[in-house]
């Protein structure tokens, strides 16, 4: 091959990887690009900013996690239900049923807290199976199933109990204040003086597996694909001989599985349940996946993003913490404002596409 030839055909390679990668930054990863550098950001800015605070430990990241374990766990449902182009308003009252179920049965009812888990995540996944196939085989409107939903489990919640149960059996309190070490990531200084290495609860390992297993599930297996297919376009995946019912019944049944195993990790969190509890739990779930970069409009969106997404709300709340002179609604408000944006950018980009 001649010289000539050889310069052709490298800008040649040159120009189709530029358009390559041209049509993925301009495509949803877009918005998983901005996701993740809007993250280093703000976080990099909370550093600087409360540099005396330590913003920049180990042990305020981790927090991160610590904090927003049950959101992790649930948001990852809500993944899978917003990319075959569905909704879910009830997993908050699915979380705070299971809360106030758990604390009853172990509180009242002397129950095993394993048995009583069990109980609860069954009761999930049931759940969230006869939601699937209302909205799959009935052909019912998700928003108005889920938010039938959203009152039945209220309502439940209730009716269990209407005063505040705290958690005092011993074995659920000591997985729930189990600390895991890392010295490998240094030691910090507290306000005493004393050092430690920083650490996470049970809980975060729970939500990394639960986050890990949606991924590869999303990204590597037949149901993954199939998940894809039925979010892009329903016709298309029937006439490739998907059963499309079959898989938003599935879809919604693995939502309410975790939705009971992130009110799981909530309790592990607070060991206390009350009526009102995770009350607006299922927009910031929502909100979460829409900034990690899954579109209300299905066929598209990733786990990563959407741990990207938690993540941002919780900087965000960290930084209305570590102000301290500030309420903590603006955290609220600042995410409603992302929510926008990030609405306003797929819609643009959805209109581009039909363009093309």
């Amino acid at each position: 091959m001649s010289k000539i030839e050889m310069n052709t055909s490298s800008q040649a390679n040159s120009l189709k990887a530029r358009s390559l990668l041209k049509d993925k930054l301009m495509g949803h990863n877009f918005l998983l690009f901005i996701t993740v550098v809007l993250f280093i950001l703000m976080y990099a800015a909370g550093i600087v900013a409360f540099h005396e605070k330590n913003f920049g430990t180990w042990q305020v990241f981790l927090n991160l996690f610590i904090s927003n374990a049950g959101l992790i766990i649930t948001s990852m449902g809500m993944t899978m239900v917003l990319i075959i182009a569905g909704i879910d308003i009830s997993v908050g009252s699915m979380v705070a049923v299971v809360c106030m179920g758990l604390s009853v049965m172990m509180e009242t009812a002397m129950m095993n807290p394993f048995l009583a888990i069990l109980i609860v995540l069954v009761f999930g996944a049931i759940y969230g199976a006869f939601q699937g196939w209302l909205i799959s085989y009935l052909r019912l409107e998700p928003f108005i199933i889920t938010l039938t939903g959203m009152f039945l489990l209220r309502g439940l919640t209730a009716m269990i109990s209407l005063n505040m149960v705290t958690v005092t059996n011993q074995t659920f309190l000591d997985i729930a204040q189990s600390k895991i070490y890392m010295p490998f990531l240094g030691v910090t200084t507290n306000a005493k003086g004393a050092t430690m290495a920083p650490y996470i609860y049970p809980t975060v390992i729970l939500a990394l597996l639960v986050f890990v297993i949606v991924l590869i599930v999303l990204r590597y297996t037949k149901f993954g694909r199939s998940v894809y297919a039925v979010g892009g376009n329903q016709q298309s995946a029937m006439l490739m001989g998907l059963n499309v019912k079959r898989i938003k019944l599935k879809v919604y049944m693995v939502n309410g599985f975790l939705a009971a195993l992130g009110g799981v990790a909530y309790l592990l969190n607070t060991c206390g349940a009350f009526v009102e509890l995770a009350k607006d739990f299922e927009m910031e779930a929502i909100a979460a996946t829409v900034i990690g970069g899954t579109p209300l409009t299905g066929g598209v969106g990733n786990a990563f993003g959407t741990l990207i997404g938690v993540l941002t709300k919780a900087t965000i709340e960290t930084f209305v913490s570590f102000q301290g002179n500030i309420s903590s609604w603006w955290s609220k408000i600042i995410i409603a404002a992302l929510l926008a944006v990030f609405i306003i950018i797929q819609s643009l980009l959805a209109r581009r596409k039909q363009k093309q």
